[in-house]
């Protein structure tokens, strides 16, 4: 016997879906694909992010949203859900329900074993053919680390690192500073009590 094959399901129907349903889902080439729940350490790591860049854009013409905003990568199709977007400017969206981005400024994702590969490989690749992003950034869960990329004049992207505790991290398109401190405020994390292993597992 042989497998039979998924049924294609146009991203219509997927928006139809995901805007009656209870749980998050990304979209891609005609398929849809559970997102995995977070947990405690990445909510909060989430929070504390959302507050450090949310006072320091109050006044600049920028939002930050949370992980419930949709994004929409234009030149792929791909239909998902980032930790943290940044908007500058007007945000401009999909249809009328106002609740997919497709002009994100900054996109951050907060990494786990689950999502690291992802996050890391094909998201990336997906996030770079966005043509308003400026700035990618990467969140360790079990240690004091961000990876920061940002897109230079000739289209490459530079990375520069954030490691330890007393360390900060400069966000030039949109001259903002996270410092390590308030990423990780009241995240417990000791060689004891590692919380998150580093551990990709195989696909």
């Amino acid at each position: 016997m042989t497998a039979q094959p998924k049924r294609y399901i146009t991203e219509q129907e997927y928006l139809v879906f995901e805007r009656a349903s209870t749980s998050k889902h990304e979209y891609f080439d005609g398929q849809i694909y559970a997102m995995a729940g977070a947990s405690r350490i990445h909510n909060l790591i989430a929070g504390n992010t959302l507050a450090a860049l949310h006072g320091q854009l109050r006044r600049k013409p920028c939002q930050v949203f949370p992980s419930d905003m949709r994004v929409k990568v234009t030149r792929t199709g791909l239909n998902t859900y980032p930790d943290l977007v940044v908007i500058c400017g007007e945000p401009e969206y999909t249809d009328d329900a106002l609740d997919t981005l497709i002009n994100p400024f900054v996109l951050i994702e907060i990494l786990s074993p689950s999502t690291e590969r992802y996050d890391r490989g094909m998201k990336a690749q997906h996030y770079r053919t966005i043509e308003t992003l400026q700035d990618y950034i990467l969140i360790a869960q079990d240690h004091f680390h961000i990876e920061h990329y940002a897109r230079q004049d000739n289209g490459l992207w530079l990375l520069q690192e954030a490691i330890g505790i007393g360390s900060a991290l400069i966000i030039h398109s949109i001259e903002c500073t996270l410092a390590l401190e308030d990423v990780y405020e009241k995240v417990d994390i000791t060689p004891e009590n590692p919380g998150i292993s580093r551990e990709i597992p195989p696909e």
